[in-house]
């Protein structure tokens, strides 16, 4: 044996421990498409109904909702970043849609009708500006996102409330009508429209300058800046696009639920964050991207829709779903430990 192989032996670690190693930096991927294929699996075999492709589109369609705001959470999750205030820019976006809509007399909101693009436009404007606040909260004035994003929670609910007043609106746009509704052939168009965001967001971060800024501003902000990059204005972006998501999520979910009113998506808050993280990006932002979040749609929606196959106690479910969420934490964090080992 040569002196030069007989060194590369000593250095080169085995077959078997490069294998744990790929799967050890690898954790946070693989773990949540493992729990993907175990839920099917278990809920195909509890239920004959789950497995069908009617329930499939039954799952597509209860995730489409949580998928747009997902799209917009993954940009700010990935530069180490949370906003709290998606849900309450969601409930706002849609009440505001529908009080510049014509109302049916039975509706007792005293709104200002306007013809349909002009409610659209000024919804967009209103998450847009919500999500400007964010932004200039976080990067000029340099409170924390997560205490920015809790205050604008309030706010946006503040807006709910001085709208409808805990009434209900029901009417909304034919366009953002035809959006929550209806179906372009078999597939519901909720469907194609949380399809496109995801496909525009994964193109966004694989395939475009501001989207590799993204991952260096969540993997090493000093790196990043001395780079050239105006991590400000990223940051900044990132909140925008967070809202604006939101704010689209939230018209359209008016129109999927057929009505508007206080509190209608606060749930979605935990459900957009859940997908976020069980998917396996990165609380400490620089890794994922929005094939985890899909994967992490999944899991809850599987999840959640077998669980009502095998007809489970509902607080049961939620202390489930509670449990998954850790877990993915603990996986999450953990990763996080094991990338660190290896690179020192």
């Amino acid at each position: 044996m040569s002196a030069q192989s007989a060194a590369s032996d000593k250095t080169d670690p085995p077959k078997s421990s490069r294998t744990m190693i790929w799967l050890r930096s690898r954790l946070s991927n693989i773990a949540p498409f493992i729990t993907l294929l175990f839920l099917v699996v278990f809920f195909s075999i509890a239920s004959p109904s789950f497995a069908t492709l009617d329930n499939v589109g039954n799952i597509l369609n209860q995730i489409s909702i949580t998928a747009i705001m997902a799209v917009g959470l993954t940009y700010v999750i990935l530069c180490a970043e949370i906003d709290l205030s998606v849900a309450s820019v969601a409930n706002a976006t849609g009440i505001v849609v529908a009080y510049f809509t014509l109302q049916d007399s039975y509706a007792n909101i005293a709104n200002v009708p306007l013809p349909g693009y002009a409610a659209i436009l000024l919804a967009l404007l209103t998450c847009f500006l919500l999500g400007g606040v964010n932004a200039f909260g976080v990067t000029r004035i340099g409170i924390p996102s997560f205490i920015m994003t809790l205050a604008m929670l309030q706010i946006g609910a503040g807006i709910c409330a001085m709208l409808v007043r805990g009434q209900i609106a029901y009417a909304v746009p034919p366009f953002i009508a035809t959006l929550g509704q209806k179906a372009l052939g078999p597939i519901p168009y909720v469907v194609i429209v949380a399809a496109t965001f995801l496909l525009v967001g994964h193109l966004v971060l694989q395939y475009t300058r501001f989207g590799r800024y993204v991952y260096m501003v969540g993997g090493n902000r000093e790196a990043a800046e001395y780079s050239g990059v105006n991590v400000r204005l990223v940051i900044a972006s990132v909140m925008i696009i967070s809202a604006v998501c939101s704010g689209v999520a939230g018209m359209v979910g008016v129109a999927y639920f057929g009505s508007a009113q206080q509190n209608e998506f606060d749930s979605y808050l935990l459900d957009a964050i859940s997908a976020v993280v069980v998917g396996g990006t990165s609380l400490f932002g620089g890794r994922g991207g929005i094939g985890n979040t899909i994967v992490g749609l999944l899991v809850l929606g599987v999840l959640n829709n077998g669980l009502d196959h095998i007809n489970i106690d509902s607080f049961l479910k939620i202390l489930i779903r509670g449990l998954i969420l850790l877990a993915a934490l603990v996986i999450n964090i953990y990763a996080q430990r094991l990338r660190a080992n290896q690179m020192n």
